[in-house]
């Protein structure tokens, strides 16, 4: 926890709230939020964004979300978003937006998600706001990544070409500068659709490892350490071992700002050890939609629950609070 993280407020029970889970798929964590909520007197149901529509006849919202007739639920926590067409993408996303235009509190809402799930955005949002994090750079021309990569090569140095929008570690090629003072090619940008996004590669202890910080509510709540994997990957969907990780000053600091330059009320912040200042952590990827079983392994912290209280908490009675000067409340909540 930071100096100036804010006091969790007091829970108290929500009757009669609904909640809509925004997910592709039920499980282990929808489950565990499902369990949470109804632990806080809040009726929880899942709903799949791809079952949801815009409707202009339907009234009086013109928005049709499974499950909750012709009103709207009072908030909505997205657990995932399923892949899709572009199209298909930018509805599901549009539902969201049109839901916080709406006037109903999400978690995270669309806006955030966007930026965190699009890689550019992210290092440049966190580059504008001073977070320290590699250098990046994303490019549609293959000749000007070329000319990156053998730059930084001459340098002496390797870059992680990523998928603009891929996770869990696939996708990943390390290039630049190896033995033999031979330089391959840039690989062919058809598998990333014809864009570059290089990320400068930092060279870790060894055995290499990385952090995974969860921040709830401009709080930075739990702490992990990833480490083995498949080769310099990481990601526990890689084969990663999750271990218990002391969640120092510098890594909730940075986490936390991580966090808030991305603008998300949730994230999972995956960090490396920076050679150049032990103190300022750099920061690879924010995770707007974080999954949270590994972590869950090796904390005590109930994350569900912790998610719940401060979506219930402080997103959705911040709403009530400023709705019509404390009139009728989302949801029957005073």
């Amino acid at each position: 926890m930071t100096p100036t993280s804010p006091a969790i407020p007091h829970a108290t029970m929500h009757a009669g709230v609904r909640i809509a889970i925004m997910s592709d798929e039920t499980g282990w964590h929808t489950g565990r939020l499902k369990k949470a909520f109804r632990a806080r007197g809040a009726d929880a149901r899942c709903v799949d964004l791809a079952d949801c529509r815009i409707d202009t006849t339907w009234q009086p919202h013109g928005l049709v979300v499974p499950g909750f007739g012709h009103t709207l639920p009072d908030a909505v926590f997205v657990r995932g978003i399923a892949g899709g067409t572009f199209e298909q993408v930018t509805l599901r996303l549009g539902i969201l937006h049109a839901l916080r235009e709406s006037g109903v509190p999400v978690y995270n809402d669309a806006r955030a998600i966007e930026r965190s799930v699009d890689k550019s955005m992210t290092s440049f949002l966190l580059h504008r706001a001073g977070v320290p994090t590699p250098a990046t750079w994303a490019v549609e021309s293959a000749a000007v990544a070329q000319r990156v990569l053998m730059r930084e090569a001459a340098a002496g140095r390797q870059v992680v070409l990523k998928p603009l929008f891929g996770s869990q570690g696939h996708g990943l090629k390390r290039l630049g500068a190896r033995g033999g003072g031979v330089l391959a090619p840039l690989p062919s940008l058809a598998p990333y659709r014809q864009v570059a996004y290089l990320q400068r590669y930092v060279a870790g202890a060894r055995p290499g490892f990385d952090w995974r910080v969860l921040v709830i509510g401009g709080r930075a709540v739990a702490a992990m350490r990833r480490s083995g994997g498949k080769g310099w990957i990481h990601n526990v969907a890689q084969g990663a071992r999750c271990e218990p990780a002391e969640l120092t000053p510098a890594l909730a600091q940075t986490a936390v700002q991580a966090s808030a330059a991305l603008g998300l009320d949730y994230a999972g912040v995956d960090l490396i050890p920076n050679p150049d200042d032990a103190a300022r952590p750099l920061v690879l990827e924010v995770n707007g939609v974080a999954a949270w079983r590994g972590l869950q392994s090796v904390t005590s912290l109930d994350i569900a629950a912790a998610l719940v209280d401060d979506l219930l908490d402080r997103k959705l009675a911040a709403l009530c609070v400023g709705s019509d000067g404390g009139g009728e409340a989302v949801g029957g909540v005073t």
